[in-house]
Protein backbone atom coordinates (compact mmCIF):
# COMPACT_ATOMS: atom_id res chain seq x y z
CA UNK A 1 0.00 0.00 0.00
CA UNK A 2 1.38 3.39 -0.98
CA UNK A 3 1.87 6.05 1.67
CA UNK A 4 2.81 9.70 1.87
CA UNK A 5 6.50 10.15 1.07
CA UNK A 6 6.69 7.14 -1.27
CA UNK A 7 7.80 7.72 -4.84
CA UNK A 8 4.81 7.56 -7.15
CA UNK A 9 4.90 4.44 -9.33
CA UNK A 10 5.98 5.29 -12.86
CA UNK A 11 3.39 4.89 -15.58
CA UNK A 12 2.69 5.51 -19.24
CA UNK A 13 -0.82 5.43 -20.68
CA UNK A 14 -2.79 6.87 -23.56
CA UNK A 15 -5.10 9.81 -22.98
CA UNK A 16 -8.41 10.62 -24.68
CA UNK A 17 -6.52 11.81 -27.79
CA UNK A 18 -4.42 8.61 -28.00
CA UNK A 19 -1.35 10.58 -26.89
CA UNK A 20 0.94 8.72 -24.53
CA UNK A 21 1.36 10.45 -21.16
CA UNK A 22 4.15 9.27 -18.88
CA UNK A 23 4.83 10.31 -15.31
CA UNK A 24 8.47 10.95 -16.19
CA UNK A 25 7.34 13.62 -18.70
CA UNK A 26 5.16 15.55 -16.27
CA UNK A 27 7.11 15.16 -13.03
CA UNK A 28 8.55 18.52 -12.00
CA UNK A 29 5.04 19.91 -11.63
CA UNK A 30 2.43 19.22 -9.00
CA UNK A 31 0.04 16.49 -10.14
CA UNK A 32 -3.44 15.67 -8.94
CA UNK A 33 -3.90 12.07 -10.00
CA UNK A 34 -7.36 10.75 -9.35
CA UNK A 35 -8.69 7.26 -9.96
CA UNK A 36 -12.36 6.69 -10.68
CA UNK A 37 -14.38 3.60 -11.61
CA UNK A 38 -16.15 4.41 -14.88
CA UNK A 39 -16.95 7.16 -17.39
CA UNK A 40 -20.55 8.40 -17.68
CA UNK A 41 -21.62 7.29 -14.19
CA UNK A 42 -23.11 9.83 -11.74
CA UNK A 43 -20.28 10.10 -9.17
CA UNK A 44 -17.55 9.98 -11.80
CA UNK A 45 -19.29 12.63 -13.90
CA UNK A 46 -19.70 14.90 -10.88
CA UNK A 47 -16.01 14.48 -9.99
CA UNK A 48 -14.79 15.15 -13.55
CA UNK A 49 -17.06 18.21 -13.89
CA UNK A 50 -15.94 19.56 -10.49
CA UNK A 51 -12.27 19.25 -11.50
CA UNK A 52 -12.99 20.85 -14.89
CA UNK A 53 -14.94 23.74 -13.32
CA UNK A 54 -12.07 24.42 -10.93
CA UNK A 55 -9.22 23.75 -13.33
CA UNK A 56 -8.18 27.42 -13.46
CA UNK A 57 -7.53 27.31 -9.69
CA UNK A 58 -5.26 24.30 -10.15
CA UNK A 59 -3.57 25.99 -13.13
CA UNK A 60 -2.79 28.92 -10.82
CA UNK A 61 -1.13 26.41 -8.48
CA UNK A 62 0.90 24.90 -11.36
CA UNK A 63 -0.89 21.60 -10.90
CA UNK A 64 -1.92 19.16 -13.61
CA UNK A 65 -5.16 17.23 -13.09
CA UNK A 66 -5.25 13.71 -14.49
CA UNK A 67 -8.06 11.20 -14.13
CA UNK A 68 -7.46 7.46 -14.56
CA UNK A 69 -9.99 4.68 -15.12
CA UNK A 70 -10.04 1.30 -16.86
CA UNK A 71 -12.12 2.78 -19.72
CA UNK A 72 -10.44 3.06 -23.13
CA UNK A 73 -9.45 6.31 -24.84
CA UNK A 74 -12.49 6.27 -27.14
CA UNK A 75 -14.87 6.11 -24.16
CA UNK A 76 -12.85 8.92 -22.51
CA UNK A 77 -13.28 11.04 -25.68
CA UNK A 78 -17.06 10.53 -25.60
CA UNK A 79 -17.15 11.37 -21.89
CA UNK A 80 -15.14 14.57 -22.46
CA UNK A 81 -17.29 15.62 -25.42
CA UNK A 82 -20.60 14.91 -23.67
CA UNK A 83 -19.70 16.93 -20.55
CA UNK A 84 -17.25 19.42 -22.10
CA UNK A 85 -14.48 18.30 -19.76
CA UNK A 86 -11.17 20.13 -19.78
CA UNK A 87 -9.04 17.60 -17.95
CA UNK A 88 -6.83 14.76 -19.15
CA UNK A 89 -8.14 11.22 -18.76
CA UNK A 90 -5.86 8.21 -19.03
CA UNK A 91 -6.97 4.80 -20.26
CA UNK A 92 -5.78 2.04 -17.95
CA UNK A 93 -7.47 -0.81 -19.80
CA UNK A 94 -5.11 -3.46 -18.40
CA UNK A 95 -5.55 -1.96 -14.89
CA UNK A 96 -1.78 -1.87 -14.34
CA UNK A 97 -1.70 1.74 -13.07
CA UNK A 98 -4.66 1.01 -10.80
CA UNK A 99 -2.82 -2.02 -9.41
CA UNK A 100 0.47 -0.13 -9.00
CA UNK A 101 -1.31 2.61 -7.04
CA UNK A 102 -3.26 0.05 -4.98
CA UNK A 103 -6.73 1.21 -6.04
CA UNK A 104 -7.82 -2.00 -7.83
CA UNK A 105 -9.50 -3.76 -4.92
CA UNK A 106 -12.27 -6.10 -3.90
CA UNK A 107 -15.52 -4.13 -3.64
CA UNK A 108 -18.96 -5.02 -2.36
CA UNK A 109 -22.20 -3.68 -3.80
CA UNK A 110 -25.72 -4.94 -3.20
CA UNK A 111 -24.44 -8.20 -1.71
CA UNK A 112 -22.05 -8.93 -4.59
CA UNK A 113 -18.27 -8.92 -4.48
CA UNK A 114 -16.18 -7.88 -7.46
CA UNK A 115 -12.86 -6.27 -8.33
CA UNK A 116 -12.98 -2.59 -9.18
CA UNK A 117 -11.46 0.84 -8.78
CA UNK A 118 -11.76 2.39 -5.33
CA UNK A 119 -12.14 6.14 -5.92
CA UNK A 120 -8.81 7.57 -4.73
CA UNK A 121 -6.94 10.86 -5.21
CA UNK A 122 -3.19 11.40 -4.94
CA UNK A 123 -1.24 14.64 -4.89
CA UNK A 124 2.23 14.07 -6.33
CA UNK A 125 4.86 16.73 -5.66
CA UNK A 126 7.39 17.99 -8.24
CA UNK A 127 9.96 15.42 -7.02
CA UNK A 128 7.58 12.59 -7.90
CA UNK A 129 6.72 11.78 -4.28
CA UNK A 130 3.23 11.13 -3.01
CA UNK A 131 2.41 14.20 -0.95
CA UNK A 132 -1.17 13.32 0.04
CA UNK A 133 -3.75 10.54 -0.42
CA UNK A 134 -7.52 10.40 -0.14
CA UNK A 135 -8.97 6.90 -0.37
CA UNK A 136 -12.60 5.86 -0.68
CA UNK A 137 -13.35 9.38 -1.87
CA UNK A 138 -16.85 10.74 -1.49
CA UNK A 139 -17.09 13.35 -4.27
CA UNK A 140 -19.62 15.44 -2.36
CA UNK A 141 -20.51 15.00 1.28
CA UNK A 142 -22.65 16.89 3.72
CA UNK A 143 -21.33 18.08 7.06
CA UNK A 144 -23.16 19.92 9.83
CA UNK A 145 -21.41 23.15 10.82
CA UNK A 146 -22.98 25.22 13.61
CA UNK A 147 -26.32 23.49 13.06
CA UNK A 148 -26.32 24.09 9.28
CA UNK A 149 -25.82 21.42 6.65
CA UNK A 150 -22.89 22.33 4.40
CA UNK A 151 -21.88 20.54 1.20
CA UNK A 152 -18.19 19.68 1.10
CA UNK A 153 -16.72 19.19 -2.38
CA UNK A 154 -13.77 16.82 -2.78
CA UNK A 155 -12.26 19.18 -5.36
CA UNK A 156 -12.15 21.94 -2.70
CA UNK A 157 -10.44 19.60 -0.22
CA UNK A 158 -7.82 18.76 -2.85
CA UNK A 159 -7.21 22.43 -3.77
CA UNK A 160 -6.90 23.46 -0.10
CA UNK A 161 -4.46 20.62 0.65
CA UNK A 162 -2.42 21.50 -2.45
CA UNK A 163 -2.21 25.14 -1.32
CA UNK A 164 -1.13 23.99 2.15
CA UNK A 165 1.54 21.63 0.78
CA UNK A 166 2.90 24.30 -1.55
CA UNK A 167 3.06 26.90 1.23
CA UNK A 168 5.22 24.50 3.29
CA UNK A 169 7.70 24.18 0.42
CA UNK A 170 8.39 27.90 0.18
Amino acid sequence: MLKIGDMAPSFCAFNQDDTEICLRDIVGNWIVLYFYPKDMTPGCTTEACDFTNNQFLFDNLNATIIGVSPDDSEKHRKFIEKYDLGITLLADTNKQICQDFGVWQLKKFMGKEFMGVVRTTFIINPKGEIAYIWDKVNVRKTKTVKGEKVEILHVDEVREKLEELQSKEK
